[in-house]
């Protein structure tokens, strides 16, 4: 397994530019399974989970044509109603096709996914919205069935804001028989993103960045052209990238409306955030405050820049208390960090943060994406060299972090073994 080397004590300068939604990719090409027609996608991210999401749309029958950034989705002939469990259990996004497959085919078939271990994260959401479409579900070794002559639109109210399961519910129901109404939807912006891909087809999606979506089914989709929007969570790691070092980046391919509550509290720490024509401009500040962070569903404070905030509230002088109300196993990076000298005290899914004058260069393990992301932010101010294993999960969400940084002047580098 490859490994990321830093060297901390580095000021960051200079430019990067944001790859796309890795969030709103996802769910956009296991879209294109509702229609036969082409359908092309801009400004994609070149990540591993891209990668498996694309083979299991080739394994259901879809022909995948890709170059750089941008990928071309077509149905080539029958499409298969079941999703291959080996590339389903690398990754919980894959329980997506269910919505298009049954919608398509009146049946589908998926193992229980994976992902990254933070927490048990369950589908009953998605199945009992199936259900208020009119399906039938089986849980059996292992794997959810699925079956329905025909959806038939309906009131679903969520228990939960779950990005996957309106994201699921809203393309089955873009097919289905007159109109859904999805009460307590995500407001993310990768649904609007979903939304906006769904309608260039030809779908009737209403109200998407807002807890009321409304689908008026129709009885086909077209094919279209769309340009996913960037990565916040990756614009996001870089603004506080700026923060930790003390540095200067300027941010292109950036949306700060879509890092509102992250902006926000950086500001508050005495960072300086500024926009001009889609690039975000962050200067670190040389004396930090203390924060307190709670993690709530968009537009609240986003669960998966928790980490990454946690590891600037390390050397900030005082106390930052951060409360984690998404995932109940978000908080498996604070060994890591207590390894490099971090004083952090958890209790429950409470962690309090007391700053330290420095971090120190050790040996971590990297236990899931956004933990990986904390552990570079820290060894990028730790002082002496800083051995990260276990990257693998880097590659699932960010693309050519190493690069991008290394061009901010970071000593960093990735050690493949």
């Amino acid at each position: 397994m490859d490994k990321m080397i830093i060297n901390g004590g580095k000021k960051l300068k200079g430019e990067v530019t944001i790859s796309g939604s890795k969030n709103a990719t996802l769910p956009i090409q296991v879209a294109t399974l509702l229609t036969d027609a082409e359908c092309t996608l801009l400004n994609v991210p070149l990540l591993r989970d891209i990668n498996t999401m694309n083979d299991v749309l080739k394994a259901i029958g879809m022909n995948v044509k890709g170059k750089k950034d941008n990928f071309a989705y077509q149905a080539k002939g029958t499409l298969k109603n079941m999703a291959p469990y080996d590339l389903v259990k690398t990754m919980r996004a894959s329980v997506l096709v269910v919505g298009p497959l049954l919608a398509r085919l009146g049946e589908a078939k998926v193992a229980l996914p994976g992902g990254c271990a933070i927490g048990l994260r369950p589908i009953n959401i998605h199945l009992d919205g199936f259900k208020k479409l009119g399906a039938k579900v089986e849980i059996r070794k292992g794997y959810v069935t699925l079956k329905a002559k025909k959806l038939v639109g309906n009131r679903i109210t969520l228990d939960f804001p779950s990005v996957g399961a309106t994201e699921n519910l809203m393309m089955a129901a873009v097919l289905a028989e007159g109109r859904t109404v999805i009460d307590n939807a995500a407001r993310e912006p990768e649904i609007v993103d979903l939304a906006d891909f769904l309608n260039t087809l030809g779908a009737q999606v209403t109200g998407a960045g807002t807890g009321m979506i409304t689908v008026k089914g129709v009885k086909e989709l077209g094919g279209g052209t769309h340009a996913v929007i960037p990565d916040r969570i990756e614009t996001g790691t870089f603004m506080v990238a700026s923060a930790i070092t003390g540095g200067d980046i300027r941010i292109k391919n950036a949306r700060l409306d879509h890092l509102t509550a992250l902006a926000e509290k950086l500001k508050s720490t005495g960072v300086e955030i500024e926009e001009q024509d889609g690039t975000i401009l962050v200067d670190g500040s040389p004396k930090i405050k203390p924060v307190e962070v709670e993690t709530m569903p968009y537009p609240g404070f986003p669960t998966d820049m928790q980490a990454q905030m946690m590891s600037l509230m390390c050397i900030t002088p005082g106390t930052s208390i951060f409360k984690e109300t998404i995932f109940e196993n978000r908080f498996m990076h604070v060994g890591e960090l207590q390894r490099m000298g971090a004083d952090i005290v958890l209790k429950g899914n409470i962690a309090f943060v007391n700053g330290v004058k420095s971090l120190s260069g050790a040996q971590v393990m990297a236990t899931d994406l956004r933990a990986s992301a904390a552990l570079i932010l820290a060894g990028l101010v730790a002082k002496g060299e800083t051995e990260i294993s276990r990257i693998y999960h880097l590659d699932r969400g960010y693309e050519q972090i190493e690069t991008k940084l290394a061009k901010l002047g970071a000593k960093i580098k990735r050690i493949k073994e």
